[in-house]
């Protein structure tokens, strides 16, 4: 199969009623709309040990049973996944970050006694603040962050990283976080801001405390010590900005934003640089170093990986990429709505707080493959919400990156034999923002260090690249094992990885980007999901296509080495339905097969309809025929047998799917038929790209319209509003380019669309209320998107 795409559509809930049956469970409480708690949303602590240690995985049961729910424990509605989390991140028009620094636990009214003795007086700071003073502030202070800015910082890094690996190197065993990890990432801060280097020790009680402060829940008597430590922080920072106004002429942040407060001083306040110079040393310092704490551990714990990227140090950008989605250092943020909404279905009052926990949504399997895994060949990993995402990005994320990579670097390079000391108890601070262990044990045999043997080691060192890796350089290593006939004009092909290892494990539905010759083309995994050292495609030949099967089906042969990317998916399948009508025409069967092999593993009730040409050029019939007997149904052309699609959607009820994967003829008749029904029934998957059929001679000018900032971007004749996007800055995802996948789609807020795209539905077309923004066109002069 050589194109894919997904539709994948939410229910709509019917006003009124609980959006999820569990809610209908007794409980104690109720959430503010008065509709009952659920025992599991009831029961949740985020200061629980389990919690602290794996938030994922304590939240596997929200994002499949319950992705919205209210904790009565909190007074917050919990957000946890992907599409949820990064919904709620890019509306800051309706979801405000007034909330982000408030205090989760309320200090008593003596610690509030001892905060205002020290003139504590913490203000909005990037984090905390709404539009339009935030993008204001945010543009005026982007500077050192800027890549050749950042790079300045390089050498400094990597120097601090030798000084600290040197003390420890030949010991043969460390706490990586307090000889190493927490004192590195607060030093650079400090530089970064241009404060001073004396006076560590205070900051990093002060840092702690104010960690505590903001997200923690201190008891009575903590509070007390914590507000001082609070205070005292507050102080010192003011202090520090004082010395650092007698002379801003240093390359820090503070020093630069000092400067620019004598351009634009009703942008840039006395009292937000206070706040901002405090705010900065936390917010540059504790994250990197439990990003790093975190990324260790989880290579240590992965022998397979750690020992790729010892061996390759090209690796380690993807591996420190893969580590942020997997363990993060930021668990979750805080929004609160400004008005009555929606989040995944869920009703959300205005006033209602959120807790968006975007280290769940980096584990949602509905967006990422095998999520619990670590795979540093995974393309989408920059797709990660660990650093926030749409304008309240974190403005540091480039510098953290790179710091990680030198890290590792340094520590992979001289100590590939080190590991983790057995057994050794994880602990973390409790708190819902941040997480990393407090402590992270290693040992290693010092005669094996390789720079006793070979001392050329340590003179050299990978060049640093600012940003996350790009996909273009992210892919799997394989070999052709197989080439075999499976149809007329249908070959099946095998690979397997050139090192032996195995491949991720895949769900149905999902595709690779196979790399050949000068073609990258999109196949569906047609084997069985179980093998983990095989991945399985089957080609059509097209003799009118562009080139990349004709080329696949000359060309290959077993022991071929080739690049491929993925596995991924956008065309999912919903386990939770109690019937399913799969439908496939021609080469189509590759993803459908998949599918109803698992619904077989399931147990459930499902037909499989099959229609193609001829049953010599339908693949896989033996395979259908042995592992789904009596669940399928043939429609061969040539024997005058044609699939009564409307007879079929009759017989569709609520509790029924349909998955189909052919023609844009079949497609197209399906979503007529379904027109009708609720908008959650049918899922289907393209083979081609339509908008390479579209007349573009005629297309116009027009211009964009940013709702959250204000910016307006002109996209030219020729041009895709994607490219447009892209060129000035703004940060949209995207992957396959070609209108199938669906990554690049903004809200559209005005304006009507020229719709181009396989990944709407006739029904969300015609709504009007989201565009494809890799082929999509503007009907109108201009449209306002929601970025």
């Amino acid at each position: 199969m050589q194109k894919d795409t997904d539709h994948t559509q939410a229910a709509e809930m019917p006003a009124g009623v609980c959006p999820f049956a569990k809610a209908a469970m007794s409980s104690r409480f109720t959430d503010p709309k008065g509709c009952p708690v659920s025992s599991d949303a009831e029961a949740f602590d985020p200061f629980a040990a389990s919690y602290q240690a794996d938030p994922a995985e304590v939240l596997r049961w929200s994002r499949d049973d319950e992705p919205v729910f209210f904790s009565p424990k909190l007074g917050y509605w919990v957000v946890t996944r992907y599409e949820d989390v990064k919904a709620v991140f890019r509306d800051n028009r309706v979801f405000s970050p007034a909330n982000a620094l408030e205090k989760i636990t309320p200090f008593s009214s003596e610690a509030d006694a001892i905060l205002k003795q020290h003139n504590y007086g913490m203000a909005r700071t990037l984090v905390n603040e709404d539009e339009p003073a935030h993008l204001e502030r945010r543009r005026a202070l982007m500077f050192s962050f800027s890549p050749e800015e950042l790079l300045h910082h390089e050498p400094m890094v990597r120097r601090l990283t030798r000084e600290y690996v040197d003390r420890f190197v030949n010991k043969g065993s460390a706490d990586l976080v307090n000889e190493m990890l927490w004192e590195i990432p607060l030093t650079v801060a400090l530089h970064f801001l241009g404060v001073p280097e004396e006076d560590m020790g205070k900051l990093r009680e002060y840092s702690i405390a104010h960690t505590v402060n903001t997200w923690g829940r201190p008891t009575p008597d903590q509070q007390l010590k914590v507000a001082d430590s609070v205070g005292k922080f507050w102080n010192y920072a003011g202090k520090v900005l004082e010395k650092m106004r007698e002379d801003p002429s240093g390359n820090g942040w503070m020093e630069y934003a000092i400067r620019r407060q004598k351009e634009l001083p009703e942008v840039i306040t006395d009292s937000y640089l206070h706040s901002m110079m405090m705010a900065g040393i936390v917010a540059a310092h504790e994250t990197t170093a439990h990003a790093t704490a975190n990324a260790l551990r989880l290579l240590l714990e992965d022998k397979t990986t750690w020992d790729r990227i010892c061996q390759d140090a090209s690796l380690i950008p993807q591996a420190v990429e893969e580590c942020l989605r997997h363990s993060g250092s930021i668990v979750a943020w805080r929004r609160v709505a400004l008005e009555d909404t929606e989040v995944g279905g869920v009703s959300i009052p205005k006033g209602g707080k959120l807790l968006i926990v975007n280290s769940s949504a980096n584990h949602d399997e509905r967006y990422f493959e095998d999520p619990d895994s670590i795979d540093i060949f995974r393309d989408n990993a920059s797709e990660h919400l660990s650093f926030g995402y749409g304008s309240h990005q974190c403005l540091g994320k480039n510098l953290a990156r790179m710091e990680m990579c030198i890290f590792l670097e340094e520590l992979t390079k001289r100590l590939p034999h080190m590991q983790l000391v057995p057994d050794q108890d994880f602990k973390y601070l409790p708190n819902i923002a941040f997480r990393g262990p407090e402590n992270l044990f290693v040992e290693w045999n010092v005669s094996l260090n390789p720079e006793k043997t070979n001392p050329e080691v340590l003179a050299t060192h990978e060049a640093i690249k600012i940003g996350s890796p790009s996909k273009d350089d992210i892919y799997r290593s394989v070999l052709v094992d197989q080439v075999r006939h499976e149809a007329d004009n249908v070959i099946g092909i095998s690979f397997k990885n050139q090192d032996g290892s195995e491949f991720p494990r895949w769900s149905p539905g999902a595709h690779i980007d196979v790399m050949v010759g000068e073609y990258t083309r999109k196949y569906s995994l047609c084997g069985y999901n179980t093998d983990r050292k095989s991945l399985d495609i089957a080609v059509l030949r097209e003799e009118d296509g562009r080139g990349g099967s004709k080329y696949i089906h000359e060309s290959l042969k077993k022991g071929d080495p080739l690049k491929i990317k993925g596995p991924k998916s956008n065309f999912r399948l919903d386990e939770k339905a109690e019937r399913y009508i799969l439908i496939a025409g021609g080469i189509g069967i590759t993803p459908v097969l998949t599918m109803a092999d698992r619904l077989a593993e399931l147990g459930k009730d499902y037909c499989l309809h099959y229609a193609g040409a001829a049953r010599a050029s339908m693949a896989f019939l033996n395979r259908i025929e042995q592992d789904h007997a009596g669940r399928f149904e043939l429609y061969p052309k040539a024997e005058a047998r044609r699939a009564d699609l409307r007879s079929l959607v009759a017989t569709v009820d609520a509790n029924t799917r349909i998955y189909v994967c052919g023609p844009d003829r079949m497609i197209e008749e399906l979503e007529q038929l379904c027109e009708p029904l609720s908008d959650n029934i049918l899922h289907f998957e393209h083979f081609t790209a339509k908008h390479e059929t579209f007349d573009t001679s005629n297309d116009k000018a027009f211009e964009l319209v940013l709702a959250n900032s204000g910016m307006v971007v002109t996209v030219e004749p020729g041009q895709t509003a994607l490219g447009a996007l892209k060129a000035a800055g703004v940060d949209v995802e995207s992957d396959c380019e070609e209108g199938l996948c669906g990554n690049c789609e903004v809200e559209v807020l005005e304006g009507e669309i020229d719709h181009r795209d396989n990944v709407l539905a006739r029904s969300e077309k015609a709504e009007n209320k989201r565009m494809v923004t890799c082929c999509s066109r503007a009907k109108s002069r201009s449209i306002k998107i929601a970025l």
